[in-house]
């Protein structure tokens, strides 16, 4: 039996507008914030992400497993990015020295060094707040967005049914999985399996998850047959497929689109007349000696 992710009904701002609505609007903010690498355009967005998720009415408890995970990645990525300033040459092209910092050893005659620059501060900022105003953005969804609507809300996007099927077993796919990991998991426990007494080298304890995770993979397998089954029983594709939920359109759901198609010109916009861009204070730039 396929599940879904934890969805209730709750008094939030998401769920206030259609979700078809909410998707496009949600996809306009998605390609803005891709537009730029410049913190001062990237600030206000995050300030939208930040107002979606305390309107959400998802509570922290929902939430704090993924919501850590996806902080500890782009903190990660971005410390990463300002100590190797990889990513960053293909955004700017000269750097300022803020301070050198060399290592008191030598690997093989080489001395380890970190070089701060203004360049690299920046734009380790502006990855940070980019790439979390749009993983809050998409975390959000999940929890959010009725299970009842995912066929008939990408349906109403203009997929063809077979797209938006699709789209409705890919979102159930990995709380489904879950599920079954889980029972998997705690049946082998009942069995005497010692999960927590793994032991060896990486290679060895992935051998020894071989009676969870083929069971898993062989119950994700049939439960796909069976779907397809139950698909070919009802003759799924060869007409135009009748949905049991419909959605209607409503005066607030144009205005959400309205802005968010607004939001997106107004970049297209911005980029065209050449702002947007990677941006450094040019006072910095003037207090630093150039490498």
């Amino acid at each position: 039996m396929l599940v879904s992710w934890r969805f209730k009904e709750r008094k939030s701002l998401i769920q206030w507008f259609d979700p078809r609505a909410w998707l496009i609007f949600y996809g306009c903010f998605l390609m803005t914030t891709l537009f730029f690498w410049d913190v001062r355009f990237l600030i206000p967005l995050m300030a939208i992400a930040l107002l979606v998720l305390l309107t959400s009415g998802v509570s922290w408890m929902e939430i704090r497993r993924v919501f850590l995970f996806i902080i500890g990645f782009v903190v990660f990525f971005a410390v990463l990015t300002f100590l190797t300033g990889r990513g960053g040459m293909e955004v700017y092209d000269q750097e300022h020295l803020i301070r050198r910092l060399a290592a008191q050893f030598t690997i093989l005659g080489w001395r380890p060094t970190l070089s701060i620059t203004v360049e690299r501060v920046f734009f380790a900022l502006s990855q940070f707040v980019r790439v979390f105003s749009i993983a809050v953005m998409t975390i959000l969804i999940p929890y959010s967005l009725n299970p009842a609507y995912y066929g008939v809300t990408f349906r109403g996007l203009g997929l063809p049914d077979k797209f938006a099927y699709a789209m409705d077993l890919t979102m159930r796919f990995i709380p489904t999985f879950g599920r079954d990991f889980q029972l998997t998991m705690d049946a082998q426990r009942a069995r005497g399996y010692e999960l927590d007494k793994l032991k060896g080298g990486l290679i060895q304890q992935v051998r020894k998850l071989g009676p969870i995770i083929v069971p898993v993979t062989i119950h994700a397998i049939i439960s796909s047959e069976d779907i397809i089954d139950a698909m070919d029983l009802r003759a799924f594709g060869i007409g135009p497929r009748t949905w049991l939920e419909e959605l209607h359109y409503q005066k607030k759901d144009h205005i959400l689109i309205g802005l968010g198609i607004a939001m997106l010109v107004a970049a297209v916009v911005v980029l065209f007349i050449g702002l947007g861009q990677f941006w450094v204070p040019s006072s910095l730039l003037e207090k630093f000696p150039s490498l």
